[in-house]
């Protein structure tokens, strides 16, 4: 399988979950309000720093639901405890992958001549 595919596949996947949670961001533009003239005031640090934040929550969330089902809390099913679990190791392999990006541009950038 080629790396583009695993790319699409992440990203279908993030763009899924991402419309099962509904988490709106502040600062993000929406696809379908986009036009060119729109001017984007979106300080990519805050979006980076609540994106991280999401994947964290996320990762509690499923973590505190794995816990609640090993002491066999009734309310918590076995299914739904695998599917949050799927939804953080997803959400976190998304950002190590945005991470390695960010690496290796920085590196690419780094290796320019002046």
């Amino acid at each position: 399988m080629s790396d583009g595919m695993k790319v699409d596949q992440i990203l279908t996947q993030i763009r899924a979950l991402q419309e099962q949670t509904s988490v709106s961001r502040p600062g993000m533009i929406e696809a379908d309000s986009f036009s060119v003239n729109a001017p984007a005031n979106v300080n990519f640090g805050a979006m980076l720093k609540d994106s991280i934040n999401a994947v964290n929550s996320t990762q509690q969330s499923a973590s505190a639901m794995s816990a609640a089902f090993e002491r066999g809390d009734r309310d918590v099913s076995l299914a739904e405890v695998m599917v949050n679990l799927q939804k953080s190791d997803v959400a976190f392999k998304a950002v190590v992958e945005v991470r390695n990006k960010f690496v290796d541009a920085y590196q690419e950038v780094m290796r320019m001549s002046m």
